[in-house]
């Protein structure tokens, strides 16, 4: 079945693609060499492009899909395996493998067995013959500054500097604030880099950084300027990672010789697509929350019962509280869905005394970071917000959120957007509200209700909306794929991976049967300005 389009038939396409099969020369060059097809039980190349448009039965469809979608999984593992052996260099700066006991006493609290692991898995790596490529992850709360700050203090006591990047401004000042703290005791300069950062005193700090005086700094994209220069640059972290490209995460690099790098992500990914998307990096994962963490208490209601939710919600204003109230679209539509500004009256006049912000995507940067940095004083009492807000604002003060047209979010997001209360020592709460009444979205919903894990969220989600939703729209710098479902194709995944690891170690590619298949890596990644694989 062929998606048509006004004025051309399904009929028509199945005719122009039977024309285009007629023109295919006589002998196709098959990227697959025979060897690894017998191995693999692959059909041709030409067999699959035949039956795959025209088949007979099931079986063929199986077998020439099969086919396809491990050639596309098989280039797609093979050219992020390259860019990371491609990184593989002689480790410049080696750092002792050893737990860093000095860092742990500085700190207020006892880290989690989990956080101890992720460091020294990370100090292993930086020990070791060449530099680290190690990808965190760990739900919201896990703690991941604390282990950043461990692999910053142990490169800093070692004579080299450590850069981390986040994606918005209100990011890196939260991490600064918590590393400053954290890091304080022990004597280490740090300084913050954004783009609002007065020209006299961004002088001051390329100077201080050039010199090796500022041993840590903390930024955005700010820390890709020209002028920044390192003395001698020896661990990147970049966080948040799905938001930066493959590219932005070696520029930053590129700023020193081969250092080590780190990337933190508070976006549960299940394993297997971890693998996928991450297959240049190593994985640690942070799955136990410090001592504390209070579960957030979830209800799911229907629009209702509105009024008495906002009820709940002014009891906690009342108690000198602050609270998020979600809507998922900007602008008014057919749907009859409120737009964020509409939205925001109707919380003005039901919450008549609280002081109410309200923070979109289509707002400057600038404007935004002066709604959150209210928010954040405690100046606004209640955000009306979109999704903006999901990514890793730290408001200990903020303790009930309400989503509504909760349908329309996938569960990771939502996941995402909850994560943002239960940071203080206060019970928070998560209200839903939706008038689905469809039995597969109350199903997921419920689920979401009664599930805190954040990774079995992620594979419930992975199968049920499939891959696109963890990244939102293709920002995670892979190439598109055809034919090959990551959701539903994890079994031509593995078999694919483990070929892939298996041409690698015998170096196979080198050999001229391959030729074709270093061509289809070279032609999948330049569009995602993957210049980095190594061909």
């Amino acid at each position: 079945v062929y998606p048509a389009t006004a004025g051309l038939s399904s009929r028509q396409i199945g005719a122009a693609v039977q024309h285009a099969l007629s023109l295919l020369p006589e002998r196709i060059h098959d990227p697959l060499p025979d060897k690894l097809r017998e191995k693999y039980h692959l059909c041709t190349l030409r067999y699959a492009l035949e039956t795959i448009h025209f088949p007979k039965n099931q079986e063929e469809i199986t077998a020439a899909r099969f086919r396809l979608a491990f050639e596309e999984f098989l280039v797609l593992q093979l050219g992020l395996l390259r860019i990371k052996s491609g990184r593989k260099q002689e480790n410049l700066h080696p750092v002792p493998g050893e737990f860093p006991e000095g860092f742990a006493r500085l700190l207020p609290f006892q880290l989690t067995g989990a956080q101890r692991r992720a460091i020294t898995e990370a100090l292993e790596d930086m020990a070791g013959d060449s530099p680290m490529n190690r990808l965190i992850q760990g739900d919201v709360g896990s703690g991941k500054t604390a282990v950043a700050a461990a692999l910053c203090w142990a490169v800093i006591q070692n004579g080299m500097q450590a850069a981390l990047m986040a994606p918005t401004e209100i990011l890196a000042a939260q991490h600064y604030q918590s590393l400053n703290a954290l890091l304080e005791p022990a004597h280490i300069a740090c300084a913050l880099l954004t783009g609002s950062v007065k020209p006299a005193e961004k002088k001051k700090i390329y100077q201080a950084l050039a010199d090796g005086r500022i041993q840590l700094v903390i930024g955005t994209h700010a820390l890709l300027s020209e002028k920044v220069e390192f003395a001698n640059l020896g661990l990147v972290i970049t966080d948040e990672q799905h938001r930066f490209g493959v590219g932005q995460r070696s520029a930053l690099a590129q700023k020193g010789a081969s250092p080590h790098l780190l990337v933190m992500s508070a976006t549960p990914i299940p394993r297997t697509l971890a693998l996928m998307v991450y297959g240049d990096l190593d994985i640690s994962v942070l799955d136990e929350l410090p001592p504390g963490r209070q579960k957030i208490e979830t209800y799911l209601i229907g629009p209702a019962k509105r009024d008495r939710a906002f009820g709940y919600v002014q009891k906690h204003l009342d108690q000198g509280r602050q609270g998020y109230l979600i809507c998922p679209l900007i602008e008014e539509d057919e749907s009859g869905m409120q737009s964020v500004t509409q939205y925001a009256e109707m919380v003005e006049k039901a919450f008549p005394s609280a002081s109410v912000g309200v923070l979109h995507g289509r707002m400057k940067p600038a404007e935004k970071e002066q709604v959150m940095a209210s928010f954040s004083r405690g100046e606004t009492q209640l955000l009306v917000s979109t999704t903006v807000v999901e990514v890793g604002v730290d408001v200990p003060n903020a303790v009930i959120m309400v989503i509504e047209n909760a349908e329309r979010y996938g569960l990771s997001q939502l996941h995402q957007l909850r994560g943002r209360i239960g940071r203080g020592q206060h019970q928070s709460t998560c209200i839903l509200i939706t008038d689905a009444q469809g039995e597969e979205t109350l199903k997921r919903l419920k689920l979401f209700r009664d599930t805190s894990d954040g990774f079995q969220i992620a594979e419930a989600d992975l199968k049920l909306r499939g891959p696109g939703d963890f990244f939102g729209q293709r920002q995670h710098g892979l190439p598109q794929l055809k034919i090959a479902d990551m959701t539903t194709d994890m079994e031509v995944l593995r078999q694919a991976q483990a070929c892939a690891k298996e041409l690698l170690a015998q170096n196979a590619l080198e050999q001229p049967a391959y030729k074709g298949l270093r061509g289809e890596i070279r032609r999948l990644f330049a569009k995602t300005g993957g210049e980095d694989v190594v061909l």
